[in-house]
């Protein structure tokens, strides 16, 4: 696949990720009440279950991280975050009907494996006592390479993980200093073994480009590294500079930071490298091997998307659980306290640590579900979408069709009687297309998402 930089300096424009549509920045507040209600009303047996669990603990912080985590070396507070976990679980299993399956677990930070063995098993343990896991579950945990043992991997073997991601971002010394993120290749090396070694299904590496110091010589040799290690997925995000949001960030000197035309060159080295290695550029920052279950689902045009991002079970019920996590149930999104100590009070006495959410309406549905598919299928096919949405679908959507000619002229999507489809160039432009279906997208709030590109 070549890359056009031309058209990547057009297009690099602020949007959502669209992990959720409507966007989580247009939550507002909601209560456990509402929750409970649409629990109840998508409660069906054969409805499937997909479980998160945001475990925020970090030893230390990584200067460029964008994410909801807790700094500490006390190692006795993630017991104490495992007993609220258990108090969260025991308000929300006994909504849920006993029959329905866990088909997908995800523990996600911060560093899930800030837990000690121990207490990774004791969380399975009391996971398995409120939820009905299925035998073919797909369970993935996302890993910090730095402070693991083999017994951590061993242990998530046994509660039954199959899917790792190991977060390497970059294996130039200098890169890893700037960040304050030193782990030498020797020691992932050593982690891929144990985790191979114990009969993992899947092993995904994320990377990250537009770091102190990075250059598309260094990130090259990153990539050869990386390849050489033969991951089964690799996730690869563009870092975004927002200090105003993460202070941490001004800790990295802006001026070490690589200029955006670098950026965009290691973006196209990216891009190029992986998939003339046989990955299958999924979208956005996915590649997956070919016979891998990502690139199968979306040939299939079963591929999915929620707030772990590309999933081939996106369309099952979310249930999330810890501070600042995220559910989903069909028409309803709801998020927990995003500050600990909040989290920590509310479950204490007996309340439920929901915040916030969206209740979504009916056109909200329909572009929802537009936006998922246009995302997972790389096209439309207008019948199926009718069929599927119960309404004519080129006369519901004949304004946002119009308006798509631009992007057809400069070669991201080809318009052809009864349908559209997203050519091998806009792939990489997929969040700029699916813009053009979302309502919520005004110019005001441009500033709160991240580059698309």
């Amino acid at each position: 696949m070549n890359v056009d930089l031309d058209l990547v300096r057009k297009y690099n424009v602020a949007g959502p990720r669209y992990t959720s549509y409507p966007p989580a920045t247009k939550f507002g507040p909601l209560g456990a009440e509402v929750a409970k209600r649409e629990i109840a009303a998508h409660n069906h047996p054969e409805r499937d279950v997909s479980l998160y669990f945001h475990l925020p603990f970090c030893r230390s912080l990584c200067w460029y991280c964008g994410c909801t985590t807790v700094i500490t070396t006390r190692q006795k507070e993630s017991g104490v975050y495992l007993n609220y976990l258990s108090r969260e679980m025991g308000q929300i299993s006994p909504l849920v009907h006993p029959d329905r399956e866990v088909a997908q677990l995800h523990w996600g930070g911060g560093t899930p494996t800030f837990l000690l063995p121990d207490e990774i098993r004791r969380l399975g343990s009391i996971i398995t006592e409120h939820f009905n896991l299925s035998k073919n579950i797909e369970a993935g945990v996302e890993i910090d390479p730095r402070t693991l043992t083999r017994d951590h991997v061993v242990a998530l073997r046994e509660i039954g993980f199959n899917r790792a991601s190991l977060g390497v971002q970059d294996f130039d010394p200098q890169v890893q200093l700037a960040v304050h993120r030193i782990q030498p290749r020797k020691m992932v090396e050593e982690v891929v073994g144990w985790i191979r070694g114990e009969g993992f299904q899947s092993l995904n590496f994320d990377l990250i480009y537009g770091l102190p110091y990075q250059t598309r010589d260094s990130f090259a040799r990153t990539l050869e590294a990386a390849l050489e290690m033969n991951p089964d997925r690799f996730a690869v995000f563009n870092y975004a500079h927002v200090p105003w949001i993460k202070p941490g960030q001004k800790i990295m000197k802006e001026e070490t930071l690589p200029a955006a035309d670098v950026k965009l060159e290691i973006l196209k080295l990216t891009i190029e490298t992986l998939t003339s290695h046989g990955y299958v550029y999924i979208g956005m920052d996915h590649f997956a091997k070919a016979d891998d279950e990502l690139a199968i689902a979306q040939r299939e045009k079963t591929l999915q998307r929620n707030f772990q991002g590309y999933s081939t079970h996106g369309d099952a019920d979310l249930f999330a659980f810890g501070m600042s996590s995220i559910s989903n149930v069909d028409g309803l999104y709801w998020q927990n306290e995003k500050e600990l100590a909040k989290y920590y009070d509310g479950l204490g006495k007996g309340v439920s640590p929901i915040t916030r959410g969206y209740l979504l309406n009916d056109d909200d549905k329909v572009r929802r579900h537009t936006i998922m598919r246009l995302m997972c299928d790389l096209g439309l096919d207008f019948a199926r979408m009718s069929a599927d949405l119960g309404l004519n679908f080129e006369e519901y959507f004949e304004t946002e069709l119009a308006a798509l000619d631009d992007l057809a002229e400069d070669g991201l999507l080809f318009k052809k009687r009864g349908g559209l489809s997203v050519t091998e160039t806009g792939r990489l432009f997929l969040r700029n297309i699916a813009m053009r279906f979302d309502a919520t997208q005004l110019a005001s709030g441009a500033h709160r998402y991240s580059k698309t590109i």
